[in-house]
């Protein structure tokens, strides 16, 4: 009999419930043992693990967060992190341990590969920016809150004739917000791809007044640069585990370079951890549960160091180095497209 360990490690994801009932129901028909690592990294650093039977995960695929709890924690930013890991599993008798998680969880989980330990990994990121795969746990419905949000927010800009600029995660590749933005009906789209000018954006807010058209609502990543700057608009310049800043404040500078620029009233609109919050959709929750079950295969079949994979709709699996070692962003082709329906 096999005893395995999951854990969820960075942002909470809708979806991930769903993939973790996944992995324990498929293991537990397998006559398998399932242990929850608590808070990601941090329970594995920590030891702190518990069974997790099968009734425990009953109707779990309809609730948003992870029961699991989660944390940003890198082990190889602790003293001894990684030894404590290996001795985790050793303490608890783990044969294999599945970790859900985007581009810093897997990257952990890949260095820990290297050093022989038996490790699957599912993507889970709501930015959809690993490699390797077509779409990742989270994606669809950080898309789906964020586009019903912007379509919302044409009502109250259109009422007040002013500029919305909505501002949507992402913090180098701009899927959510191109996306939601091309769904919701955003006159301006601006991702972390591509540095955009103030100008542009006036452009198109002078050009829909010309016209008749008295509101605009801009759609901007986290991420999105200034063509006039380097930096981020940064909320702070602390740094997590990772050494990432923490990010937010573009939409609020853009808003006030419009009204300066165009004479139209601004204001911004911060989405923020609403997009990644509450149930996931259906599409969601079934993707997730194909990726559980596929992780829970590849453990059967002893092929460690992979990441479960979506390619043409189908599930497989690839090197979970190849997954991490470049960010998949937006390619200028799409953006191109997108830009056809600006103004």
């Amino acid at each position: 009999m096999k005893k395995i360990a999951v854990l969820t490690g960075g942002g909470d994801a809708p979806g991930l419930n769903a993939a973790i009932r996944a992995v324990v129901t498929k293991s537990c028909r397998n006559g398998w043992q399932v242990m929850a690592v608590k808070n990601g990294w941090a329970g594995m650093v920590n030891g702190e693990l518990s069974e997790l039977p099968l009734e425990s995960v009953e109707d779990i695929e309809m609730q948003g967060g992870t029961i699991l709890g989660t944390s940003r924690t890198n082990p190889y930013k602790v003293e001894n992190g990684p030894e404590c890991v290996k001795e985790t599993l050793k303490k608890f008798g783990i044969d294999a341990l599945i970790a859900i998680g985007g581009e810093d969880t897997l990257g952990v989980a890949h260095k820990l590969t290297q050093e022989g330990v038996a490790i699957v990994a599912i993507p889970k990121t709501i930015d959809n920016d690993l490699s390797e795969t077509e779409v990742c746990i989270g994606f669809d419905t950080a898309v789906t809150r964020a586009a019903e949000s912007v379509e919302k927010l044409h009502t109250t800009a259109k009422s007040h004739s002013r500029a919305l600029v909505v501002e949507i995660m992402g913090r180098h590749a701009g899927w959510i917000t191109l996306y939601a933005g091309i769904a919701g009906g955003a006159h301006v789209i601006l991702i972390p791809e591509v540095p955009f000018s103030i100008d542009e954006v006036a452009r198109v807010v002078n050009e829909r007044k010309a016209n008749g058209k008295s509101y605009t609502i801009v759609a901007v990543s986290e991420g999105a640069k200034f063509s006039e700057q380097e930096k981020f608009a940064t909320q702070t310049e602390e740094l997590d585990s990772f050494g990432h800043v923490r990010l937010g404040g573009v939409a609020k500078v853009l808003a006030k370079e419009i009204e300066e620029s165009t004479g139209v009233e601004a204001r911004s609109v911060v989405l923020g951890h609403v997009q990644r919050s509450g149930p996931a959709t259906a599409m969601d929750r079934v993707m997730a549960t194909r990726l559980g079950a596929s992780a829970v295969e590849l453990v059967e079949k002893g092929e460690y160091g992979k990441m479960v994979s979506v390619k043409g709709g189908e599930i497989t699996s690839v090197d979970v180095g190849l997954a991490v070692g470049k960010l998949k962003t937006v390619s200028p082709e799409l953006y191109e497209m997108a830009k056809v329906f600006f103004g």
